[in-house]
């Protein structure tokens, strides 16, 4: 009887030894995978990290080249502004005289326009009609004087000019930076003669 009773404690000995081996080695196991999935966390964070500072890096290198090139060379950089602002400049006096001759032309074709409805309205007494046909007369021949003038003016150096007449006062502007006293007798001599007009009746500026 008493042998049976040492031979049940050992069995019970050995069960709980058997139970507490797998409660240790269970707990193990969870330790195992938790420090497993710390450290790919702790991986993947160091690499997320490491790629937002990359990316952070060469934004700023892209900034710093963007500096250094505007840096680079400042006077390259003055002479290019004032080459473009110097280019608006002339296109603005081109775009004067080029405008300006559109204009005058616009407004001439509106009075020959005018004057040929009175031609050819038969209400219109035949008075009436002689005053618009003399008018139409002198259009054109003020249209032909300043395109000679106009003509003759670049042919002495004088590249861009306009000439707008107002009655028998007579506008020239001639692109020049200065107009010496010799220059203002030949733009006067030519207007003079190709427009039968005298000295007093013209202007002459520069632009």
């Amino acid at each position: 009887m008493n042998k049976f009773k040492k031979n049940q404690l050992v069995v019970y000995a050995i069960v709980l030894m058997l139970i507490v081996a797998g409660y240790l080695s269970y707990i193990d196991n969870n330790k195992s995978i938790e420090i497993s999935s710390n450290s790919q966390n702790n991986t993947n964070i160091g690499d997320a990290t490491l790629v937002s500072n990359n990316e952070t890096n060469e934004k700023q290198e892209n900034v710093v080249k963007d500096e250094e090139q505007q840096n680079t060379n400042p006077e390259e950089n003055n002479q290019e502004q004032n080459q473009e602002t110097s280019n608006t400049h002339v296109n603005n006096e081109d775009d004067y005289f080029t405008n300006s001759k559109l204009e005058r032309e616009k407004m001439y074709s509106q009075m020959l326009e005018t004057y040929q409805k009175i031609l050819e309205n038969t209400t219109i007494s035949e008075e009436q009609k002689a005053v618009a046909s003399k008018e139409i007369t002198n259009i054109n021949n003020t249209r032909n004087a300043i395109m000679i003038c106009e003509n003759l003016m670049q042919i002495k150096g004088f590249d861009e000019a306009v000439i707008l007449a107002n009655g028998e006062n007579i506008n020239v502007v001639v692109k020049a930076k200065e107009l010496g006293t010799e220059d203002i007798a030949q733009l006067q001599n030519i207007i003079t003669r190709e427009m039968s007009t005298d000295i007093e009746n013209i202007h002459i500026m520069k632009k």
